[in-house]
């Protein structure tokens, strides 16, 4: 049976970047990965602005302090400055608006004093390129601002928008079809009859989904019955992740890894050795021109979660064209902690961040069932396997899940 790592590894050595597509200028956009270089179509600023409400002056007039000046116009941002600021003049200006020919620097109003309307008593003596912004100085006509690779944030597309970038080139997120599976399980309206549950794993997959940057697809419920199990998979297998949960196991059935076999997934490993998820299962499906991802879970929702976290969301980064990312941090143990375990354990725990760096303390928790019992976590500590007496003091690996 594979380790966790080991398991990791082949995900890892599967996933390879989407193809860039090339995508319009949107909010849309956010979280994707830029796939080409962008390149300035104009200098930023485009010509020599004003940074405060004042008056642009010569700052060799007021080398020797304060002085009453003439006002010779007035420009607000938008408006173009019409004269020259000769010895002895000022133009009052707007935060924004282009510079006056002559002038070298601005004084802010709350340091001017109007005397008349032609005239202005300047209480300041402002060095040279004080409150200015020159033409060109973010960046210039040509310059690549935003490097193949980069992540974008609001302030990338913002910036996209600046440079006129309508038509961008990226690598979108991937379609992750999610599928339950069972007899048992009906629908969140419906009330359970007698040995039947709710469908929670589609929902919070597909929250996960979200979260990890993919484009969640609700493929349904799948009964367990090959005629419903195959046209549920073979919808799934359009996407470029297929998410499975329950119907992994070794039961009677638990047909979901002979459907995939039959339907041309070639399976990388099936069980890890982990707790809770051991049963999971990764594939690869290849079609002519692409391939899917096939992830099947099992069915008790916790183990559904943390197997998303280990290997779902990996998987998601890497075809985002990140460095698959699995989000662990090492952190002391807040209190003293017995567990008992026959393989290595994610359990449900409370992180948190102190001056001495981060902390974990255990939650109460009652098995791979227990969904509840996580909504006061937000992050899984690794236990060994065996029958262990953790110190308060000890470090150990912290998976984090927000």
């Amino acid at each position: 049976m594979l380790s966790v790592r080991e398991a990791q590894a082949k995900v890892r050595e599967r996933i390879r970047p989407l193809t860039p597509e090339s995508w319009p200028l949107s909010c849309e956009l956010l979280g994707l990965q830029l796939a080409e270089d962008v390149v300035s179509d104009l200098d930023m600023p485009p010509f020599d602005k004003a940074l405060m409400d004042g008056f642009a002056v010569r700052s060799a007039d007021l080398e020797n302090g304060a002085r009453t000046l003439k006002i010779i116009e007035e420009v607000s941002a938008g408006k173009t400055p019409q004269k020259t600021v000769q010895p002895g003049q000022a133009t009052r200006i707007m935060t924004g608006a282009p510079l006056p020919a002559g002038a070298d620097a601005v004084v802010m109003i709350e340091r001017c004093r109007i005397v008349d309307a032609d005239a202005v008593r300047i209480e300041d003596a402002p060095r040279p390129e004080q409150n200015i912004l020159r033409q060109g100085r973010e960046m210039r006509v040509g310059q690549v601002i935003l490097a193949q690779g980069v992540r974008l944030r609001p302030q990338e597309i913002g910036l996209l928008a600046t440079v006129g970038k309508t038509q961008v080139k990226v690598r979108s997120a991937p379609k992750v079809a999610v599928v339950a599976t069972g007899d048992e399980v009906v629908a969140p309206a419906e009330m359970p009859g007698p040995g039947q549950i709710r469908n929670s794993n589609a929902l919070m997959l597909l929250a996960q989904v979200a979260r990890a940057g993919g484009v969640p697809h609700n493929r349904g419920i799948a009964r367990d019955r090959l005629d419903s199990l195959r046209p549920h998979i073979a919808e799934g297998l359009l996407a470029d992740i297929l998410v499975l949960s329950g119907g992994v196991s070794a039961g009677k059935l638990d047909l979901v890894p002979s459907v995939l076999e039959e339907s041309g997934v070639e399976a990388e490993f099936h069980k890890v050795a982990m707790k809770p998820g051991k049963p999971v299962f990764f594939g690869v499906k290849e079609h002519d021109e692409r391939r899917s991802f096939v992830f099947g879970l099992p069915g008790n929702p916790v183990s559904a979660m943390v197997c998303f976290e280990l290997f779902v969301r990996p998987a998601i980064q890497g075809l985002l064209g990140y460095p698959p990312e699995i989000r662990l941090v090492k952190a002391t143990l807040a209190e003293d902690f017995h567990y008992k375990t026959d393989r290595q354990t994610y359990h449900p725990a409370q992180l948190s961040i102190s001056e001495h760096g981060w902390q974990v303390r255990p939650t109460p928790w009652f098995g791979s069932p227990d969904l509840r019992g996580v909504t006061a976590a937000n992050a899984f500590v690794v236990f060994p396997e065996g029958d262990h007496h953790h110190r308060a003091g000890a470090v150990y690996d912290v998976l984090q899940v927000e």
